[in-house]
């Protein structure tokens, strides 16, 4: 659907990232960044994932200054305390809990830049999900799949975490861990990509 112009990296090792650029044909590069996701608070949830992407992205970009390089962090929210990926199973069950019928936000840190011409974009976008009030066993039964072990707030909602939610408000895919349509929105004003017309 989109042609890839200038050279793109994903500064990411997600494969939800991954897929869902593929899904659209751009052509890129995988390079993670392998920063730690600690510190660097900042006050904000949005500035803190925010602040990691650009982390993200700059530590990367470092190694490849004449690619364009994307970053992103994602985070849930709940009563202003950050989600990120459950450490175990104990603290999947945790989070989950709290998420039980309650909204939540999602939101997803984006930075976009490359080194040379010291380009940079950076911008956050947010979405509400609303759970299902969740029972013990339900809460059992889905960690037994292994799914939230390596996801923020412990649940996917592109696989079996679907179950677990009642509505959301805002962007699908910024839920899955990029907002497609901000992010193709980027590399189209960058000239890094443009739809494929068959021309």
């Amino acid at each position: 659907m989109f042609k890839t112009l200038q050279p793109l990296i994903l500064a990411s090792e997600s494969p939800r990232r991954k897929r869902l650029l593929q899904s659209v044909g751009l052509d890129f590069r995988v390079k993670p960044s392998r920063m730690t996701e600690s510190g660097l608070p900042s006050g904000s949830p949005a500035a803190d994932a925010e602040r990691w992407a650009h982390v993200k992205s700059a530590s990367v970009s470092a190694a490849f200054p004449d690619s364009w390089v994307l970053g992103a962090d994602t985070i849930v929210v709940v009563d202003g305390g950050i989600f990120g990926k459950p450490a175990d199973r104990d603290e999947a069950a945790s989070m989950l809990s709290q998420l039980s019928g309650r909204i939540h936000e999602v939101v997803t840190g984006m930075c976009l830049m490359r080194t040379v011409g010291g380009i940079h974009k950076a911008g956050s976008v947010t979405t509400r999900v609303l759970f299902k009030d969740l029972s013990r066993d339900e809460i059992e039964a889905y960690i037994r799949t292994g799914e939230p072990m390596d996801k923020a707030g412990a649940y996917g909602i592109q696989g079996i975490g679907a179950f677990l939610v009642r509505s959301i408000e805002g962007s699908y895919t910024n839920v899955v861990g990029l907002p497609l349509c901000e992010v193709l929105g980027w590399l189209t004003e960058e000239g890094i990509i443009e739809p494929d017309s068959g021309n």
